[in-house]
């Protein structure tokens, strides 16, 4: 308990899945939670979740693609709680699981990268130069393990996946001395509605191959993702900049 008391944390994609699930953690552990989605009605359920159980949180409706809207919600966590201290971009799309580079289309391709990589660009633009203010910070994005291996998820998404790990490793080098530090999660495959293409039976035979991929034979749950964010969020982490953990079930040890 307390392990980000007195911080102040913007997460993305809060309305369902990963982002629910660190958005209720990190406010258990003491965060005052900033909360963005375009799903207001379940970001709207998980803050209410959030109160009901003692915590402090509010949410936002975020496109993070628009750089307007990651304006108005740093602003509103600045007015709201005084600072802001983490960030954690979560939020992201699935584009055709497979799509090889011939095959894939531009537009598709344009809408991978300005959710992916942008919205994660844009949210650490916006939120870098509060956590300046307030003596430093953690921004932790959570990527995919496709960043780093091939196979694991279309073309476009891919590439948007593997840009995070560039963005987070300048941000690392260019504001360490800042005390601003920057982090990349690698999950495998997390049974998350974005996932849950996996469950149909269209698919049974992708999500077999993906268990054999997978050590430890199974998918993770989405409080795996969040206790290695809350960990980077946290100050028990504060000699760690410019990683990429994997939380994968062993596929990167294959």
């Amino acid at each position: 308990m307390n392990r980000l008391s007195g911080k102040v944390a913007i997460i993305t994609g809060a309305g369902s899945g990963m982002g629910a699930e660190q958005a209720r953690l990190f406010a258990k552990e003491g965060a005052k939670v900033i909360g963005g989605d375009m799903n207001t009605e379940g970001l709207q359920n998980v803050i209410a979740e959030i109160k009901a159980a003692g915590g402090e949180a509010i949410g936002v409706k975020l496109n993070i693609s628009s750089p307007e809207d990651w304006q108005s919600t740093v602003k509103t966590a600045v007015e709201t709680y005084g600072k802001v201290n983490v960030l954690v971009n979560t939020a992201g799309v699935a584009g055709p699981f497979i799509a090889k580079a011939a095959e894939h289309d531009p537009d598709e391709w344009d809408k991978l990268l300005a959710i992916n990589l942008k919205g994660a660009f844009l949210g650490s633009k916006y939120s870098i130069p509060e956590m300046l203010k307030a003596g430093g910070g953690s921004i932790v994005t959570i990527s995919s393990i496709a960043a780093a291996l091939g196979g694991q998820g279309g073309t476009g998404y891919a590439a948007a996946k593997a840009g995070l790990s560039g963005l987070t490793r300048n941000i690392a080098v260019d504001y360490g001395k800042d005390n601003v530090r920057a982090n990349v999660i690698l999950p495998g495959q997390i049974k998350t509605p974005m996932s849950a293409v996996l469950e149909t039976e269209e698919a049974k035979e992708s999500k077999q191959y993906y268990l054999n991929k997978t050590p430890l034979g199974h998918f993770g749950d989405p409080s795996d993702v969040a206790y290695a964010a809350l960990f980077l969020a946290s100050d028990e982490s504060k000699f760690i900049t410019g990683i990429e953990l994997p939380v994968d079930g062993g596929v990167m040890a294959n």
